[in-house]
Order: structure tokens, then C-alpha cells, then sequence
């Protein structure tokens, strides 16, 4: 690992565990919690490495905290968690209380929910708490996990409204400055169920120097030293890469017209595939071949 690589690590997670609310159809979704026991919990789990580790849980993203936070405590209780902590903080206010900040440093995992992922930015964005997160990722084996808002967050370029059926026409996709984690890439969540490809191509097509990572449905990635990541979950994860575009009309024309790119590659990734956002390289590797 190089000097400038951070010591933590970010784990993604495409969505379907979040009980929070679905921004584009207007609705509040319950979902079966289930998957819980078997899914990508169990991943974040196994990452952390100790039962005993001190995980909060930050739910300033969705509309009903109190919810969904409780069924974080109870999945991670039911993988054999049970130093786990709801962090309610609901406005700039609660993110600049001492209380919170103090049990930042404290913790060993911080796990941002799903939600309105523009709540994240204009809450957390300046902030002391931020800047801690920001260091302990930087400088400790601290490993900071979001789900759907919370994994569109982690990087410096974040979308923040676009509705995937008008994705592909100038202006629909919304893009301002995440929480900044890592950089160079853009992540999108619900990715296939949503039909999001569009969308996430779009924002690459604006900011070709950025990867875009599509996270499906009970899907994720570990991100280790800043940038070599790997698939969990079950099901796809999208890479996009745009260095190598060539015909891109996306500065020419006008809002509302459609958007035309040549030669964007593209990646598909099951669990255990690997990706390195630095080199760009793909390695199909710990892969379960079956006879």
C-alpha cells in the first residue's frame, strides 16, 4: 500500500436492504428482512472481522429513521451483533453535536442508510464529523458502509436526482460533490431494477475521468486501499469507463436532447470479480467454478 492510500475501507451497497423511501415513485417501502441472515450484511460482517466491534448507524438520509435504524440493530443482532448504536441525526444541528462526534471516534464501523442521499451532503458537508470520518478513513483500518443513498454518497461526484426513463436526454441526471471518499468514481444504486444505465452513463459522459460503478439489488462492492475493488452479493455490478470515448455529443447539444457516446466501456462483475479503478484492470478472480 502507498503512502497516499487510504487505510479504511468503503463497503457499497446497491440497495433492497434499505427500508427507507423510494425518491422516484414517491412511496415508502417495507421490504422482507430475510435476506438479512443469508445477504450482504453478512459480508459487512465478515469484513469487520469481530462481533464485538463497535458499529454505528447513521440514518440521516431516509424519512422514517427511527424504522429503518431498528432494523439495522436487529439484522446485525441477528448476525451476532450487538454493539451497535443509532446515530439520529437529523439536521446540521445534530451533526455538529459534541455527542455525535465523540461517538465517531469511538466506533470501528460506521454504516450510512438509504435514503434522499442529498440530505447526506447538505448535512454532513463541512462538518467537523466529516472531517473526523474523513481522517479515521484516511489513517485507520476504519471501515465506512453505506447502503443505496449512503453508497451513492462516498464519492467526490454523486447523482442526486434523475429519473431513468428520460436518462438519456442532456440535463435529466443531477450531479453535485459527495462526502468525497474516493475519487474518480460515480456509484449509482438499484441499479438494475431501476434501469439505470442510462443514468449512470450520462454522468460518466459528463465526467469521463470518473468510473461508474452500478450496484444492483443485494449487491455491493469492497473498495481496499482507495481503489481495488471486489464484488459481494448476489447479484451484478456495472463498471462504466469513459477514458476511451470517443464521439460524445453531451456539450453540444441542447438540455432535453439526446445524448450519443461512442466507445464507452463497459464491465460486468459477479461476486468475487475484481476491479482496480486505478490501473483499470478487471480479474475474474476467487471465482466458485462449478463441475
Amino acid at each position: 500500500m502507498h503512502k497516499n492510500e487510504p487505510k479504511g475501507t468503503l463497503i457499497s451497497v446497491g440497495g433492497a436492504e434499505d427500508k427507507g423511501t423510494d425518491l422516484e415513485l414517491g412511496i415508502i417501502s417495507r421490504n422482507n428482512l430475510n435476506f438479512f441472515e443469508i445477504g450482504i450484511l453478512k459480508n459487512i460482517v465478515n469484513e469487520i472481522g469481530n462481533t464485538n466491534a463497535r458499529i454505528e448507524v447513521v440514518t440521516t438520509a431516509s424519512q422514517i429513521p427511527d424504522e429503518v435504524g431498528e432494523n439495522y440493530l436487529d439484522a446485525f443482532g441477528k448476525l451476532g451483533c450487538s454493539n451497535v448504536g443509532h446515530m439520529k441525526i437529523r439536521n446540521r444541528e445534530d451533526a455538529m453535536m459534541k455527542e455525535y462526534s465523540d461517538r465517531l471516534l469511538a466506533c470501528d464501523v460506521i454504516m450510512f442508510s438509504g435514503g434522499n442521499q442529498l440530505r447526506l451532503t447538505s448535512i454532513f458537508g463541512g462538518t467537523e464529523f466529516l472531517e473526523i470520518l474523513h481522517k479515521r478513513y484516511e489513517n485507520e483500518h476504519f471501515i465506512i458502509a453505506g447502503t443505496s443513498a449512503g453508497a451513492m454518497a462516498m464519492s467526490n461526484t454523486m447523482i442526486y436526482q434523475g429519473n431513468a426513463t428520460d436518462a438519456h436526454l442532456k440535463g435529466e441526471v443531477k450531479i453535485t460533490t459527495g462526502l468525497a471518499f474516493i475519487k474518480d468514481v460515480i456509484i449509482d444504486s438499484h441499479f438494475n431494477k431501476r434501469g439505470r444505465f442510462a443514468r449512470l452513463a450520462q454522468a460518466v459522459a459528463a465526467n469521463p475521468s470518473a468510473i461508474g460503478i452500478g450496484l444492483g439489488e443485494d449487491t455491493g462492492v469492497i473498495i481496499r486501499n482507495g481503489h481495488e475493488m471486489e464484488a459481494i452479493g448476489s447479484g451484478a455490478v456495472v463498471i462504466i469507463d469513459g477514458r476511451h470515448i470517443k464521439h460524445n455529443n453531451i456539450a453540444d447539444i441542447d438540455e432535453g436532447q439526446p445524448i450519443s457516446i461512442e466507445n464507452m466501456i463497459v464491465h460486468i462483475m459477479e461476486k468475487g470479480n475484481r476491479y482496480n479503478s486505478k490501473t483499470k484492470e478487471f480479474e475474474a478472480a476467487n471465482v466458485n467454478v462449478v463441475e
